[in-house]
C-alpha cells in the first residue's frame, strides 16, 4: 500500500508541474518567447513516463520492497523535493519543462541557480536513482540513470545554445570577464 500511495503522490506532482509549465509556456510565448528542443522533448516525455511504468513493473512482478535502508533514501528524496521546489519557486513564470526562452529576457542568478546552471536537471537524476532504489527496483534506477544521461547529454547543449542565442546567459554565468568573448556591452 505505501508503494502505491508513494506512486500516486510523485505522479499527482508532475501532473501538477505539467500544469504549471503549461500555463508558464502561455504565459512566456504571449510575451514573445520562442521554443526550442521540439525534436527532443519527446524523447524526455517517453522517458519519464517510462520510469513509472518500469518502476510498478518492477516492483511488483518482482515483490520488490522497502529497502532496509530507507531512511537514508528517502532522506536522500526529501532533499531532492526541496531542491525541486526551490529551483521550481526561483524561476518562477521562467520555469518550464520545455526549452521557452524569452528574448532580452533576464537570467535567473538566484535560488540555486546562484550556484550551478541546472540544478533541477540534478535533481532530477537524483530522483531517478533515489525513487527506484527506495523500493530495490535496481534494474529501474540502472536503466533510467542511463536514459537520462543520455536525454541530458542533448538537452542541456541545446539549452545553452537557445539561451545563448537569445539571452546575456554567457555573460550572467561568466566567472571572470576575460571568458566573455564578442560581448555585446549595454
Amino acid at each position: 500500500m505505501l508503494f502505491y500511495t508513494f506512486v500516486f503522490l510523485l505522479i499527482s506532482q508532475r501532473v501538477l508541474e505539467l500544469l504549471i509549465a503549461k500555463r508558464n509556456e502561455r504565459s512566456l510565448k504571449q510575451k514573445g518567447a520562442i521554443e526550442f528542443g521540439h525534436s527532443h522533448y519527446p524523447f524526455i516525455v517517453a522517458v519519464h513516463s517510462l520510469f513509472f511504468v518500469s518502476l510498478i513493473l518492477e516492483v511488483i512482478l518482482f515483490q520488490k520492497h522497502l529497502t532496509p535502508s530507507w531512511p537514508i533514501f528517502l532522506s536522500l528524496f526529501l532533499i531532492a523535493q526541496f531542491g525541486r521546489l526551490w529551483a521550481l519557486t526561483s524561476l518562477g513564470t521562467f520555469w518550464n519543462t520545455k526549452i521557452i526562452v524569452l528574448p532580452e529576457g533576464d537570467i535567473v542568478k538566484k535560488g540555486p541557480y546562484k550556484y550551478v546552471k541546472h540544478p533541477n536537471y540534478i535533481i532530477v537524476s537524483i530522483e531517478l536513482i533515489v525513487i527506484p532504489l527506495l523500493f530495490q527496483a535496481y534494474m529501474t534506477a540502472l536503466l533510467f540513470t542511463i536514459l537520462n544521461a543520455i536525454i541530458l547529454s542533448i538537452r542541456i547543449p541545446a539549452e545553452e545554445r537557445a539561451l545563448n542565442s537569445l539571452t546575456e546567459y554567457k555573460e550572467a554565468f561568466a566567472k571572470d570577464p576575460s571568458q566573455i568573448n564578442d560581448v555585446k556591452k549595454v
